[in-house]
């Protein structure tokens, strides 16, 4: 599991996780394995910081899915785009890279089984397993380490001065008290682009 955090704050957007990996009983450090929860994507609108929760092997798959998406079709810059763009990865999913779509049996629709977070300069949303899409006003936590983290951001909310500032609280407390948290913290920070 993990700890990943967005905050929107001061003209920036903020993206953190922590990089622990956790088999069972066993946990993998940074110090074994290169582990981000996070990757970098450049599209022609511009760079997006894209962060999963969930099963290690979400994260080469849907890096690759979106290298092979035409440029066009990768759009993450409001809420409608994120929703299409991961409605054209879900198929691609299906058939390129065996995507088991059923997560129970009164499912409502077929699951793309990911809690992602999104973080560039247009603002920060999240994607989760049915492809509801959800773009947050100020912050928001995934993961095991999530209810830490959203209420450490909470409380420094007012004091703050910068997004890096509740991001870095959210992402200590998940680290300190969720037992699937921990290790270095990787965070990353791109200038919010003003409203028209």
């Amino acid at each position: 599991m993990t700890t990943l955090v967005v905050v929107r704050k001061a003209g920036q957007v903020v993206m953190a996780a922590d990089t622990l990996v956790t088999f069972g009983d066993t946990r993998l450090s940074h110090r074994f394995e290169a582990n981000s929860k996070i990757f970098k994507v450049e599209t022609p609108q511009g760079v997006s910081y894209i962060g999963m929760a969930g099963t290690v092997a979400h994260f080469p798959v849907l890096r690759k899915a979106m290298s092979t998406l035409p440029p066009e079709e990768l759009r993450l810059n409001s809420r409608e785009e994120v929703f299409d763009t991961f409605l054209r990865l879900h198929s691609l999913l299906k058939e390129s890279f065996f995507l088991q779509s059923k997560e129970d049996d009164n499912d409502p629709y077929e699951s793309s089984q990911f809690t992602v977070l999104i973080a560039n300069a247009t603002g920060i949303y999240g994607l989760y397993s049915y492809r509801e899409v959800f773009e947050f006003k100020e912050f928001w936590g995934v993961g095991s380490g999530r209810s830490f983290a959203l209420g450490a951001m909470h409380a420094i909310w007012a004091k703050a001065r910068t997004a890096r500032e509740v991001a870095l609280a959210g992402m200590n407390a998940g680290c300190e008290f969720d037992k699937n948290s921990g290790g270095l913290i990787d965070v990353f920070t791109l200038k919010l682009k003003a409203s028209s």
